[in-house]
């Protein structure tokens, strides 16, 4: 079972920046060993429960963290110091995220719109009849996907191979077999 919980476990980066994920596997990984207490203060937890927590979260750090912390034998000081270091990354990525989130739902709202519009409006009161319409869709779907890896955007057509030159006189060319003059 450890040499699992050690394979599914990233290390928490010298930069923190997967402090929240690691923060998380950790807890998952100690309640999975029976130990999620030992990380808190005033637990109850014995000598041997602790060992096994601090080691554990000692082989999940960098190894640049793990000498900066070297004199902690503690998991629940530990815990608390990488808290209180890499903790404050809640306050900057949520509210990037939520910006991201608002930029791309409002650059999309008029499609997302349009397309929930068509989606109420459509029922269905057969299983078969909405499943004979997703095929159709997805059908359509596969056949401009495929039309458009052909010609892509942009892309200039190709010339007719077998077209003549039907106003050969615009052009100041005579069609084959219809010149007058021969000089």
């Amino acid at each position: 079972m450890s040499n699992i919980a050690k394979l599914e476990s990233k290390e928490l980066e010298v930069s923190g920046k997967n402090y929240m994920s690691w923060m998380i596997d950790v807890k998952m990984h100690l309640l999975s060993m029976g130990i999620p207490n030992s990380i808190y203060e005033n637990n109850e937890c014995s000598a041997q429960e602790k060992v096994k927590a601090q080691v554990f979260i000692c082989k999940h750090i960098n190894e640049i963290l793990r000498f900066d912390y070297l004199d902690i034998t503690n998991p629940s000081i530990l815990w608390n110091r990488l808290k209180e270091k890499f903790d404050h990354q809640k306050e900057v990525i949520r509210p990037n995220s939520r910006d991201e989130w608002r930029t791309l739902r409002f650059q999309y709202i008029k499609k997302v719109n349009e397309y929930n519009l068509s989606l109420v409006s459509c029922k269905f009161t057969k299983y078969y009849e909405l499943n004979a319409c997703l095929l159709d869709v997805e059908q359509n779907n596969e056949f401009l996907m495929n039309n458009h890896e052909f010609h892509p955007t942009r892309s200039v057509a190709l010339p007719k191979g077998n077209d003549t030159n039907t106003d050969a006189h615009q052009n100041n060319t005579l069609g084959r077999g219809h010149g007058h003059d021969r000089g």
